[in-house]
């Protein structure tokens, strides 16, 4: 049936739910077991993480993004779950090539997130689990209503890090246009570049080169100075461990590079688990649940 949005994936499997599924996208595997469709799921990335009586019935078919696409195949799925930022435009168009059905996925919000699990059980056949939803709707709706009112908190969240030849060191944040942005203005945080897009090349988006138009080039995740995080005076900078592993050696640099910001001084910089900021789906509970002690401790 090739690529599939919701509304395609939803008529697809109007009849019949699937019944042989390979999952390219982690939270989404998360996802399938927590709403009880675990056991339709037959193929799953080396990210993947289920639950672990399951790991030797399920076949591994690679990174998110360059899964095998045989071992895909192989397996004789009637649906491919992939997301558009996890898995790659290569992998994409060859799984949508080869004939295989595929739901391609890409939430840029919680409500897209909370999208995506009423669409599991719909297309899944498992209205039994919509409680488990509606509790998961409430509580990010108490949240949300919870920090309303307060001063949203100044925050500084980097996904990256290199270096450029004569300018220094960078960190690649995110903008408001993507689910993290979404994630941490819900739990009482204010993104402090969510204003910012990304500029090409690399010496446009660290100040040093005028940009170029950027096209249809992704802009939502731009590559910051040193100095832009110093202005912009965050109060709190989460580490995440996702997509950069960032780790204690990693915060004493950052420490050290943004000694000048109220989070450092304040001693307000916390590794903390990516997922919570980066895995839509049933994950979104844990982070709804364990984000806020970060930014007002």
């Amino acid at each position: 049936m090739g690529l599939l949005d919701i509304e395609g994936v939803t008529m697809a499997f109007d009849g019949a739910p699937p019944k042989r599924v390979v999952s390219l996208v982690p939270s989404m595997t998360e996802s399938l077991f927590d709403l009880g469709v675990g056991d339709r799921v037959v193929g799953v990335t080396d990210a993947c993480k289920p639950p672990e009586e399951e790991q030797l019935r399920l076949q591994r078919v690679g990174g998110t993004k360059k899964p095998k696409l045989e071992a895909v195949r192989i397996l004789r799925p009637d649906l491919v779950i992939a997301n558009q930022e996890e898995n790659s435009e290569d992998t994409i168009r060859a799984l949508s090539e080869s004939g295989l059905t595929l739901w391609l996925t890409f939430p840029k919000s919680t409500k897209d997130a909370l999208d995506l699990l009423w669409t599991i059980i719909k297309v899944f056949k498992v209205g039994d689990q919509t409680p488990r939803v509606e509790t998961l709707a409430r509580t990010l709706d108490w949240t949300e209503k919870a920090t309303t009112g307060r001063l949203s908190i100044p925050t500084f969240v980097p996904i990256w890090q290199g270096e450029k030849e004569g300018l220094g060191p960078w960190l690649m944040t995110f903008n408001y246009q993507t689910y993290p942005n979404d994630v941490l203005s819900k739990v009482g945080g204010m993104n402090v570049f969510a204003g910012r897009d990304r500029r090409y090349p690399l010496e446009a988006d660290l100040g040093s080169a005028e940009p170029e138009d950027p096209g249809d080039r992704d802009t939502r995740y731009p590559r910051v100075t040193i100095e832009e995080v110093i202005k912009a005076q965050p109060e709190v900078i989460l580490l995440p461990d996702e997509p950069y592993a960032f780790e204690e050696s990693h915060k004493s640099q950052i420490e050290e590079w943004l000694a000048d910001t109220p989070a450092v001084q304040a001693g307000r910089v916390h590794l903390i688990d990516g997922s919570l900021l980066t895995w839509h789906g049933t994950r979104l509970a844990k982070a709804v649940s364990e984000l806020p002690s970060y930014l007002r401790a």
